[in-house]
């Protein structure tokens, strides 16, 4: 067979590095997996396609080889039972004849044995020993992601973290026997409601028209109008197009003359159709000792037009007035129970407080789909036990550079439930009901729809409806009464490059909190207009999708951005604070290393919340 083999691969004009350890290897392969040679040699043809190899067989990527084979067979497997759910650690064990009692195996009860196997396989995996590993791959096939010393480092920290500790003992301890006793004592299960449900999975897009841009645009004006006026802080807004000896107060849209970067020369300042019939007016800022503005920001102004030509400004209100109205059970018609049972018992016990993982994509490294970030998330979030799981898009990222390429063998759909949507499932049957995770999509989603506003996945796993939810782009939902507003657009970073501000003398601005203030003073999930380049955002599903409707307890805005945890507060001097606990979970996977996530425990209030960034 051997020398079917070789005759089969030098058919297809293929050479060795290793001609005899290859064959001995590959014989084994047909012998195990019962394939002809030239079967073998299609799959490596597949192979060495996909991944734009010569036509040199070389031993080191025979490693990676079986790893495809093994795959192939499980979806034949699968593709013959469909009904058959095995955990991907159960399909290995089988494949490599290592499980002698799978039928023992129970997801709710694991034994000793297949609680460390299904908890380790990536730990144990990515320690070396001398050059060979324990599962027999040569060392200079350890991807970089997996060349790590550390594997979960506490970055930074808000408020004091009680278990930091813990963390670095674990990061050791691959094999605590405290993981079976945490699985038989799960945390309690916490209530979940979604709150925008809009665009829905069946919305159309890219029907938008001219008339949809303008009606967004003036009616962000005149909620902003209506606000300040409701406030009884100030007086009604006048023309500023038209010339008075008198101040006046004002509101309008900050826009920028020239195409190009925002500049404080020329600045204009855009009024509504019933005030100024849509007209603009230049907007002088030299006598502002600071302020943070940028183009699509709707604020209020203080000033004198003296000529009609030019308004002088002498104070800017960025913010939208805190109204109670507003903050306190608002559009309760929207809100979605997704467990009524659990919202309507006992909720006093569980009200204020939730336990969260919350990490945004990509979760793989440019250098492989192999997902290796995702795979050590679950197993830090099986020993932690969070009540929330919260992830954030990109899954499939169409940045990455093998998706850029077009070598996958798959469909972006089929990376997307294989890859992703499997693990996430597999995490939570094992964990059990009491936990929950969030999906939330990005517009870099291969497998999704490439709108702004985005609707949800379309995922309906059976049995773990309740337990995996995915949510709307932009999405609020509520956990044990907190609330939590999601964007994975990277708003921050678009607004840093456009924004231009003052600072008094000797004054300190933290960069990062004014631009997260940015997005809950203006009320809306993406302030800035016109968009950034390579945004798809529709006027039509915009007006309802992109606004917030009260401040959320907790605000999640995954960017490229340092990653950060801070307590903003909102509102301005003489009115009542509204604080709220912003998160930059930073990325999971950063190139071909590992990234960020952030885990955090809410207590109350965002002052009582304690939070660590963690670099994986």
């Amino acid at each position: 067979m051997e020398e079917q083999i070789k005759s089969e691969f030098k058919k297809s004009g293929f050479t060795f590095d290793n001609e005899e350890e290859i064959l001995q290897k590959c014989l084994a392969f047909c012998i195990n997996y019962n394939l002809s040679p030239c079967d073998l040699v299609s799959s490596w043809d597949v192979y060495s396609l996909n991944r734009q190899l010569e036509l040199t067989v070389q031993n080191a990527h025979m490693d990676a080889f079986l790893q495809q084979l093994q795959n192939e067979q499980k979806e034949a497997i699968i593709k013959k039972e469909p009904g058959l759910h095995l955990y991907s650690n159960d399909v290995k064990m089988i494949l490599s004849d290592k499980a002698e009692d799978i039928d023992e195996v129970v997801p709710g009860t694991p034994t000793e044995k297949y609680d460390m196997s299904y908890l380790g396989p990536l730990d144990s995996a990515h320690k070396t020993n001398g050059s060979i590993l324990p599962s027999g791959k040569p060392a200079d096939l350890v991807t970089p992601f997996g060349q790590r010393k550390n594997k979960f480092v506490v970055q930074s920290t808000i408020s004091d973290l009680p278990n930091t500790d813990s963390i670095k003992e674990e990061q050791h301890d691959n094999n605590s026997e405290d993981d079976i006793i945490k699985r038989v004592q799960p945390r309690k299960r916490c209530s979940l409601q979604t709150h925008h449900s809009k665009p829905e999975t069946s919305s159309r897009f890219m029907y938008d028209r001219i008339e949809d841009k303008f009606n967004f645009l003036e009616n962000r004006i005149m909620k902003h109008a209506k606000a300040f006026v409701a406030s009884g802080i100030y007086e009604e807004p006048v023309d500023p197009t038209v010339a008075s000896q008198k101040s006046l107060f004002a509101i309008g849209m900050v826009c920028c003359e020239e195409e190009g970067r925002l500049k404080e020369k020329p600045l204009l300042l855009q009024s509504s159709v019933e005030h100024s019939g849509g007209q603009r007016v230049r907007l002088d800022l030299q006598k502002l000792s600071q302020f943070s503005i940028f183009p699509g920001q709707v604020i209020g102004i203080k000033g004198d037009n003296p000529s009609g030509h030019c308004l002088i400004a002498s104070e800017i209100i960025d913010h939208v007035p805190l109204l109670d109205s507003n903050d306190e059970n608002s559009q309760p018609s929207k809100k979605q129970a997704l467990d009524k049972d659990l919202i309507q018992t006992d909720l006093s016990h569980a009200q204020s407080e939730i336990s969260a993982l919350i990490a945004g994509g990509p979760f793989t490294t440019t250098d492989n789909l192999m997902f290796e970030p995702l795979t050590e998330l679950l197993a830090y979030a099986r020993r932690k036990q969070p009540q929330l799981l919260i992830l954030l898009g990109p899954f499939i990222d169409s940045e990455h550079p093998e998706i850029k390429k077009g070598t996958v063998n798959q469909t972006f759909d089929e990376l997307f439930h294989h890859e992703i949507l499997k693990r996430i499932q597999d995490h939570v049957e094992y964990m059990g009901s009491a936990a929950r995770v969030i999906l939330v999509p990005s517009i870099r989603d291969a497998s999704h729809d490439f709108v702004f506003p985005q609707p949800p996945f379309s995922i309906h796993p059976p049995d773990l409806k309740d337990q995996i939810t995915s949510i709307t782009n932009p999405g609020t939902f509520s956990a044990n009464e907190v609330k939590v507003a999601c964007c994975t657009v990277d708003i921050i970073k678009q607004l840093s490059g456009e924004e231009i501000s003052r600072n008094a003398a000797g004054g300190s601005k933290h960069r990062m909190s004014t631009l997260a203030n940015h997005i809950l003073c203006q009320r809306s999930f993406y302030p800035l207009y016109p968009p950034a380049e390579g945004i798809p955002l529709d006027f039509s599903l915009a007006p309802e999708a992109l606004e917030i409707s009260s401040i959320p307890d907790i605000l999640i805005l995954p960017s490229d951005l340092t990653h950060f945890v801070k307590v903003v507060s909102v509102g301005g001097e003489g009115e009542a604070q509204k604080k709220c606990l912003c998160v930059n979970p930073g990325r999971l996977a950063r190139g071909e290393g590992g990234g960020f996530f952030v885990e955090l425990n809410y207590h109350g209030s965002p002052d009582s919340a304690t939070a660590s960034v963690i670099r994986i």
